[in-house]
C-alpha cells in the first residue's frame, strides 16, 4: 500500500486548496483526526475543524506555494517534511515563508484518516539552501 498512500499524499499537496473546495472531501476521511504541535501548543482537528481551517486559508492567502523535500512511505504511512510560502490578500506582491512542517499520515480506505503534524515558524535565521534538499519526493 506505501506506493497509493505516497501518491494519495503527494496528490494532496499538489492539489490547489485556494481555488478547489473539493480538496477535503477528495483526500480526508470523514472521521479524519490531526494532531497539531506548534509554537501555540496542540490542536486536535476533525474533518468540520479542518473544513473551517481550509476556508480561513482561502480567504486570507492570495496564493500558497508549497516546497516539499521529503516524501517517505511505509505501508499506510506517509511522512512529509516541506515549507509554505504564500502571498497575502492585503499584499500579493510579495512571497512570505510563513512555516516548515513534518506530518506523518496515516491513510486507510484510500483516504488520509489520522495524522501528526509539528509546525514551526519561518524566521530569518533559516537556511533553506542547506536544509531542504529533496529526498525521495
Amino acid at each position: 500500500m506505501s506506493n497509493k498512500a505516497k501518491e494519495l499524499v503527494r496528490d494532496f499537496y499538489k492539489s490547489d486548496i485556494l481555488k478547489d473546495d473539493t480538496v477535503l472531501e477528495r483526500f480526508f476521511h470523514p472521521e479524519v483526526e490531526l494532531l497539531w504541535n506548534s509554537p501555540s501548543g496542540l490542536s486536535i482537528l476533525h474533518f468540520d475543524e479542518l473544513k473551517v481551517f481550509f476556508n480561513e486559508i482561502r480567504r486570507t492567502y492570495d496564493d500558497l506555494r508549497l516546497e516539499v523535500s521529503h516524501l517517505l512511505a511505509d505501508s499506510e504511512y506517509v511522512t512529509i517534511r516541506y515549507k509554505y510560502y504564500v502571498r497575502t490578500v492585503e499584499n500579493p506582491d510579495e512571497e512570505l515563508g510563513i512555516a516548515h512542517f513534518i506530518a506523518i499520515w496515516e491513510v486507510k480506505d484510500g483516504k488520509i484518516i489520522r495524522g501528526h503534524q509539528v509546525s514551526q515558524p519561518v524566521t530569518d535565521n533559516d537556511d533553506t539552501n542547506k536544509s531542504y534538499h529533496r529526498i525521495k519526493v
